[in-house]
């Protein structure tokens, strides 16, 4: 527990604030980091001591030739869980710093005790990320998976949903943005885990969807609030398992889909977008090229924003500032040049999912 890089920290922070030499010492009596790097690795016999008797052990100038290598001071031993890991000395008359001496002592123990809370937390939530890549690749070690939750305090009962929040350029740690989101969902029933560097997953159990909605909602309006956007992508319910890998591809999808504008994003309302995906390149790229070959882009976008508007004429005119008989013009030169009535519902949705592929092929 007490390691070189903590002991090294002990000693700086110390050392700045008390203007003393400071060593630390291993529970082998082994100087691991000082004031003085010369001693670093010597054996502290003054260490020994204290590790021996676990009281602590005054030096004064009278009692150097017992104490080979010492200078004055104190030498205090370190304790975590009741254990004794290691002997903090602090140079200087025993007079001065007699006074202070608990409290470096305090200090140093308290230190230990945050270092080990975090490896605790970063070695739960690496178990936590680890049981999450299990559930989407290999079942079979169901047993193991069962094994792990137990450990980390979690328990998965179906339904089970995944959301996928990709964020934006933001200034919070990885364990802020952690506890944000586990702060809004139940510790004891949600895997809550970063995928890679801007992405995190959900995935929740035993919650209806509308109360995930609303919590992510929640969360995006926290987050909005300090400056980061985000989008947050959800997957279908599920209620088996094996299932849990379907509704994270899903949720993936959303966000690969969903309009960039959009903040939060179903797989329902993609999923049309989604199965396109699925068809073949070629077929894909046929489909469309035949149906918007003849078309220049300013009626492309007519379109899309006449789609967006639920062929309302009245509302889309007014979206794109022009006059309604404009775009009654425009609707017209489509019906032309493609064949397809833009306000007939069947070939409607001809052209909006000719307009979906035509999003999704690679900009040449």
């Amino acid at each position: 527990m007490l390691t070189q890089e903590i002991a090294k920290e002990i000693v700086a922070q110390t050392m700045i604030r008390l203007n003393r030499n400071i060593n630390i010492m291993d529970e082998q009596g082994t100087i691991i980091a000082s004031g003085n790097v010369k001693r670093i690795n010597q054996a502290h016999f003054g260490a020994k001591e204290v590790l021996r008797t676990g009281k602590p052990l005054i030096i004064l100038k009278d009692d150097l030739q017992q104490w080979d290598g010492a200078l004055p001071g104190i030498n205090l031993p370190i304790q975590f869980q009741n254990d004794i890991i290691g002997v903090i000395g602090i140079t200087g008359n025993p007079e001065e710093i007699m006074e202070f001496g608990e409290l470096v002592k305090m200090i140093t123990e308290m230190m230990i005790q945050q270092s080990f809370l975090t490896e605790q937390i970063e070695w739960k939530q690496r178990l936590i990320e680890l049981v999450f890549e299990d559930l989407l690749t290999d079942l079979s070690q169901y047993e193991s998976i069962k094994q792990r939750l137990n450990l980390i305090g979690v328990t998965l009962e179906a339904p089970y949903q995944v959301g996928v929040i990709e964020l934006g350029s933001h200034h919070l740690k990885k364990n802020e943005l952690l506890q944000i989101f586990r702060d809004s969902f139940n510790k004891q029933q949600t895997l809550i885990g970063f995928l890679n560097v801007n992405r995190l997953f959900v995935l929740t159990s035993h919650l209806p969807e509308e109360r995930l909605k609303q919590k992510m909602l929640n969360v995006i309006n926290l987050l909005k609030s300090k400056g980061i956007s985000l989008r947050v992508g959800t997957g279908s319910t599920v209620f088996v398992q094996a299932h849990i890998r379907h509704s994270f591809e899903e949720a993936l999808s959303a966000l690969k889909f969903g309009n960039l504008e959009q903040t939060f994003i179903t797989y329902n309302e993609i999923e049309t977008k989604a199965l396109l995906d699925q068809l073949d390149e070629r077929a894909k790229q046929q489909f469309s090229k035949r149906i918007l070959s003849n078309l220049p882009d300013k009626l492309i976008d007519t379109l899309e924003h006449f789609f967006a508007c639920n062929l309302n004429i009245g509302e889309c005119a007014k979206e794109m500032y022009i006059h309604r008989n404009s775009l009654i013009y425009r609707i017209k030169k489509v019906k032309e040049k493609t064949g397809y009535d833009p306000q007939n519902i069947h070939d409607a949705m001809t052209l909006q999912l000719a307009i979906w592929i035509l999003q999704m092929l690679p900009k040449e």
